[in-house]
């Protein structure tokens, strides 16, 4: 039997077919545009998903038997705001997760609404790329388009209603939407009437693991039948690939953006909110430090500062005793930041250079300069019970050796390697499988497949040097907050 597991992902669609002993049997990727009407703003044509999604879907099951495909399983880029009409048909791009148009709205959500009432009723604050904002900003800005909306939907749940029919999304997806009663997993009927949402524009609410439908749509009469999970947000889905689900275990992905991801039983949230407080694709909760700039802040400097993309090249002299050492820091907030910032005028800059520095030293501050930021998200999640020991690495990140010895020195804990690589969409097969009874429990599914490759251990006179380095880098922030802000 064969499944299929699909990241919708922020440049690309990838698609997994994997079959039933874990196997990775082909992998098809399919890349879209981004849109920047405005500075700060990002926006994506949904058909443009659908579209590569059918297209990669025909390149994915090309050769094999395709009655033995069983189920389809989603991790995709969460908060993103799509809405349709009364005919289905989409009314505007997509306002994606990294768009940071939504300043006022936040701070007035923030502020007059109020933390302690958005908390009461989400779990958590709001943060500029949540998908509440986005609608008050749409109500204000074009209000032509809110008054047309029948459906909204995250980015994922759009394809899984253009395959199945039906208008669903699943917990730890709608936790991001600020909208989601998190602790009681219902819509918060509150923050309906705050931003002017009737609740009849929202999904059915599933567990990730459960099935939706089956594929219906005309355009994949290959696919007709076969079980669709509701799937899960991005980060969710990519814990579910790396059996991050016992309360304690963390992942960390360090993929275009970052995040720290942190599984609990137990509802909670962090005294400050500076971490969001989301339900799990376990059926579970869990903690979550996003950053923003994570990969995509190497890919960067790499390629449009430096004009290069040796990536390996231009850090090979860099040896251990190098690490922790340097004296050039740098701030990773190229799109300003969320944990646990959440502050949307931060900006990236490197400090400490002098005549001395090279490429290769500004570069190693990058990867530092993540790792930094990881580090903040993880002293917020430490002021709680749980004690994170070792985390899994995941994303196109994880593949650096030098970035992951890093990150172990600066979180100093040990960070195991996967032997699935393939993050969200490896998760989404899981799921996949869950919901079409090839496992009882997703925790059965997950502990089934999970295997080690590699162990990074962290060495203590590295550490000692990252735990000093890592304090100065905390207080460079605070002295330039008033700067971004004139910026």
């Amino acid at each position: 039997m064969f499944y299929i597991g699909i990241d919708l992902g922020t440049t690309s669609v990838k698609l997994l077919l994997v079959d039933d002993q874990g196997k990775v049997v082909n992998i098809i990727s399919k890349d879209y545009p981004l849109s920047f009407p405005h500075p700060g703003w990002s926006e994506q044509n949904p058909e443009d998903w659908w579209k590569q999604t059918v297209t990669g879907l025909r390149e994915l099951t090309t050769g094999i038997d395709t009655s033995l495909v069983r189920g389809i399983g989603y991790g995709g880029q969460m908060h993103g705001l799509v809405i349709l009409d009364e005919n289905d048909d989409v009314i505007r791009p997509c306002i994606l997760w990294n768009d940071n148009r939504t300043a006022q709205q936040t701070d007035w959500l923030n502020n007059t609404v109020g933390k302690e009432t958005l908390s009461h009723c989400t779990a958590n604050i709001a943060f500029a790329g949540f998908t509440a904002p986005k609608l008050l900003w749409l109500r204000e800005n074009e209000p032509a388009s809110f008054m047309r909306i029948k459906r909204i939907m995250l980015p994922k749940d759009y394809i899984n209603y253009k395959l199945t029919g039906v208008h669903c999304t699943d917990y730890s997806d709608a936790s991001g939407t600020l909208l989601l009663d998190v602790e009681h997993k219902c819509w918060s009927e509150q923050m309906c009437r705050i931003c002017s949402v009737q609740e009849s524009w929202l999904p059915k609410l599933y567990e990730s693991y459960e099935p939706v439908g089956k594929v219906i749509n005309d355009e994949l009469p290959f696919l007709k039948d076969v079980v669709v999970a509701a799937g899960a947000g991005d980060n969710a889905a990519a814990a579910i690939g790396t059996n991050t689900l016992a309360s304690g275990t963390c992942n960390i992905s360090l993929g275009t953006s970052g995040t720290i991801f942190i599984a609990n039983d137990d509802f909670s949230v962090d005294p400050g909110n500076s971490l969001h407080s989301f339900a799990h694709a376990s059926g579970r909760y869990h903690l979550m430090g996003c950053i923003l700039s994570a990969a995509s802040a190497n890919k960067w400097f790499l390629e449009d500062i430096l004009g290069s993309t040796d990536y390996a090249g231009i850090l090979k002299d860099i040896t251990d005793e190098k690490l922790g050492n340097g004296t050039v820091y740098f701030l990773p907030y190229l799109m300003g930041e969320r944990s646990p910032l959440n502050d949307s005028d931060a900006r990236a800059c490197f400090v400490g250079m002098d005549m001395t520095s090279t490429k290769a030293e500004m570069d190693l501050a990058v990867l530092e300069g993540v790792a930094f930021a990881f580090r903040d998200c993880l002293e917020a999640a430490g002021t709680g019970q749980l004690k994170i020991t070792a985390s899994t690495l995941c994303g196109g990140g994880a593949k650096s050796a030098l970035w992951r010895r890093i990150i172990a020195n600066v979180l100093n804990i040990r960070i195991d390697i996967p032997a699935a690589e393939e993050g969200p969409g490896y998760g989404g097969a899981l799921l996949a499988m869950t919901a079409a009874g090839e496992f009882t429990t997703i925790q059965e599914c997950a502990a089934h497949f999970s295997v080690i490759h590699e162990s990074v251990i962290p060495n203590p006179e590295i550490a000692a040097r990252y735990e000093k380095k890592y304090w100065t880098f905390r207080k460079i922030y605070p002295a330039l907050k008033e700067i971004f802000k004139e910026l």
